[in-house]
């Protein structure tokens, strides 16, 4: 299929995650959580980077464990630093993959930040300030600053007052962020 409106030849494993995200936000998580491990068993360790960061995203929302959250956002992380602009061009021409870090690093500091760890929470807030340049003024833009936002004000960063303890920190994350899914 030719590139129309933006949008490259149709990807079967973007289209499956996807399909299965749409579960997800239906309310399904445990279904979907299932389905995400299956995908991720059937494209391996290997896969293309979008994949492997899209789904592992994805995954991570589904965790009861928040060091299982965590663990799925750090593999979300490792497959962005495998990314090309090319290659997510070519899922869709409004992509970069500088535009992926402001999102998954807030996803990781409300991963640490839920774990206890204000430190490494408060590290990764910064790596999200420092990216916010890459979001477009758009409703996903805003959704994912203002998550920076939040967590900086209960996390005492920036210039933000200090708001809860970090354990009490609530999980800022935008929904469908990394892969444009």
């Amino acid at each position: 299929m030719a590139e129309q409106q933006g949008q490259a030849a149709e990807d079967p494993v973007m289209t499956r995650i996807g399909q299965i995200a749409m579960l997800q936000h239906a309310g399904d998580r445990e279904e979907a959580g299932q389905r995400f491990a299956a995908l991720w068993e059937e494209i391996g360790p290997d896969a293309d980077p979008l994949h492997r960061c899209t789904l592992a995203h994805y995954m991570a929302d589904t965790q009861q464990d928040p060091a299982e959250e965590l663990r799925w956002d750090l593999l979300a992380l490792e497959a962005a630093d495998g990314l090309t602009d090319d290659r997510v061009a070519a899922h869709h021409a409004s992509l970069a993959v500088r535009g992926f870090y402001p999102s998954l690093h807030l996803n990781l500091a409300a991963d640490y930040a839920g774990l206890g760890r204000p430190d490494a929470a408060r590290d990764h807030l910064r790596q999200a300030r420092a990216r916010v340049d890459a979001l477009a003024d758009d409703a996903y833009g805003r959704l994912v600053l203002g998550g920076i936002e939040r967590l900086e004000r209960e996390l005492g960063v920036g210039d933000g007052p200090a708001g809860g303890a970090a354990g009490s920190v609530g999980r800022p994350r935008a929904e469908g962020e990394a892969g444009g899914a």
